[in-house]
């Protein structure tokens, strides 16, 4: 049986967008807790010639803010930072009368020190270092929507293609190869048929509109992921009053599917189910790993200094009843816990055998998609988990591979399947993105997108400076279509900065739209388009995707 475990790598634009909470220390927090500690762990599993095959998704606005020139020095400015906050912890501990946490403030110096200098070893170039494993067969890296668009909502199919042109390009450019594998921005998709959404204006009501599957197809993707009950129509995963779906009969989530969509056949296109099972083991709280008691505890943070020092403690304990973290604890957990989920795997692929028919039947697979974040950022023990289960992997009988050497395996044999409607959000539909409270976000960029496209052949087709002010207004209508600006206004936690942020990118769109429809293009404008273009400075060849956004 194929183990394909996918991390799903994304950050919205911060950088040049502020540091402190939101800003550019979200992107260093992410670096230091998450993707250099995974590099680190890829290299010694390399070192040890242990397969470790995950697949890496790493959406294009994350891709060109870690290959940024400033992210090198706002990283660097931000590890000096906490190096100094470490220097100084163990002297403020004693002062407080907690001197048997300074061994955890020196533990934290002494992990600090380690990742920069492989950062530093690294140049820097994290996109670098991530492309090298692929070039090494190691890994395999996939793609996203430009920005994260949540496409069953965009009201223009032209907007859907520029998501995704934009992400197959940047992939390129970034990785050095067309990308195979997309990650469906929130695992939300919507098939071929009628499009309503609640608040859409009834001009823009159509009884019949290409489903996602449709457009990732023509984008040329061979394979992407989706929840279980998009499968089985039944449940989301993920919520208490959810239990857990068995495996029987033909929906079950242990094959590929050809993806087939109402009015086509099916495409060379596959859908990768999510694991329930395995799922709820790795990323619940409450059910799963992370809650263990002996794992450093994510809520409790030391001020000035910014250092975890407690463990978990139990689930039921308050931040001030937390005890010391203890690392060497911690890592024991981390061992138990991979080789517990080896056995959950084996004991799966010997269930899935007995229920797939003996003739024909697919490869059977795990599919197991987290949030890359997950790992070393919520859960500090996550990558040495993912180090451990590799390790215990290699030898007991379940065959960890990426997921196009899965979909490659098993093209033949696949069974066609349409889907239904949804996403890996809460109630597995949209609701998290579309609601009272973010309807009128929608409203206004489907407004925006609608005056966009009237605009755009022309401005295309302009001179440089119609052509410089397109680039721009699409730069930033694709970061005012992130699908975090919703998510965090529906959370409720840092609403103000999320409603701030949209409306800063959908402002400027609308005004360098105005500007296109008007034909006025003066001096100011060009002065604003550049110093957009400096502060927002991703996606250079754009024009491009919008031509074939067009076709």
């Amino acid at each position: 049986m194929d183990f394909v475990l996918t991390l799903h790598g994304h950050l919205p634009y911060v950088l040049h967008h502020g540091r402190w909470p939101h800003g550019s220390v979200w992107l260093c927090e992410a670096a230091f807790d998450s993707y250099l500690p995974l590099i680190e762990a890829l290299q010694a599993l390399e070192t040890e010639r242990i397969p470790s095959p995950v697949t890496l998704g790493i959406t294009p606005v994350l891709a060109n803010q870690l290959a940024h020139p400033s992210f090198v020095s706002e990283f660097e400015a931000y590890m000096e930072r906490r190096l100094e906050g470490a220097a100084d912890a163990p002297a403020h501990l004693s002062a407080a009368g907690d001197s048997q946490l300074v061994p955890l403030a020196k533990f934290w110096h002494e992990r600090l020190t380690r990742l920069l200098k492989l950062f530093r070893a690294l140049d820097g170039d994290l996109i670098g270092a991530l492309r090298g494993f692929e070039d090494r067969g190691r890994i395999e890296l996939i793609s996203s929507a430009a920005t994260h668009g949540f496409l069953p909502l965009l009201s223009r199919d032209e907007s859907i293609r520029l998501q995704l042109a934009v992400g197959v390009a940047e992939h390129k450019r970034l990785f050095g190869r067309t990308p195979t594998g997309c990650w469906l921005p929130e695992c939300a998709y919507r098939p071929g048929g009628p499009w309503n959404p609640p608040g859409v204006p009834p001009a823009l009501r159509q009884m019949y509109r290409p489903g996602t599957d449709e457009h990732l197809a023509a984008a040329g993707y061979r394979y992407f992921f989706v929840d279980t009950h998009l499968v089985r129509a039944g449940a989301a995963l993920g919520y208490p009053e959810v239990e857990e779906i068995p495996a029987t009969g033909e929906r079950t989530p242990y094959v590929a599917y050809r993806v087939a969509s109402a009015k086509r056949r099916a495409h060379d296109l596959f859908a990768l189910v999510r694991d329930p099972k395995a799922s709820a083991q790795v990323w619940s709280r409450a059910q799963g790993y992370p809650g263990d008691e002996w794992y450093l505890e994510f809520h409790k943070i030391r001020w000035p200094d910014g250092l975890r020092l407690w463990r978990v403690t139990g689930g039921a304990v308050d931040l001030g009843g937390k005890q010391r973290y203890d690392p060497s604890a911690a890592s024991n957990s981390a061992r138990n816990h991979a080789e517990h989920f080896a056995s959950v795997l084996r004991e799966t692929a010997a269930r899935v055998q007995q229920e797939l028919p003996a003739r024909g039947a697919p490869p059977p697979v795990v599919t197991a998609p987290f949030d890359a974040e997950l790992f070393g950022h919520w859960w500090f023990e996550g990558v040495d988990f993912i180090a451990q289960l590799y390790r215990r992997l290699s030898h007991n009988g379940v065959r960890p591979v990426t997921a196009k050497q899965h979909v490659t395996a098993s093209a033949k044999t696949s069974p066609t399947i349409q889907l239904t409607e949804g996403s890996w959000g809460k109630n597995g539909d949209f609701s998290m993105w579309l609601n009272d409270q973010t309807t009128w976000t929608w409203q206004r960029l489907w407004a925006l997108e609608q005056a966009y496209w009237a605009v755009a052949p022309k401005a295309l087709s302009g001179g440089p400076k119609p052509r410089a002010v397109l680039a721009q207004a699409t730069r930033a209508m694709l970061l005012a279509q992130a699908s975090d600006w919703q998510f965090i206004i529906s959370t409720g936690e840092a609403a103000d900065y999320a409603n701030q942020r949209f409306d800063e990118h959908c402002g400027q769109a609308e005004d360098l739209v105005r500007a296109l429809a008007n034909g006025k293009i003066d001096d100011a404008t060009m002065h604003r388009v550049e110093a957009l273009e400096a502060q927002d400075s991703l996606f250079p060849n754009v024009l491009r995707s919008i031509a074939e956004a067009l076709a």
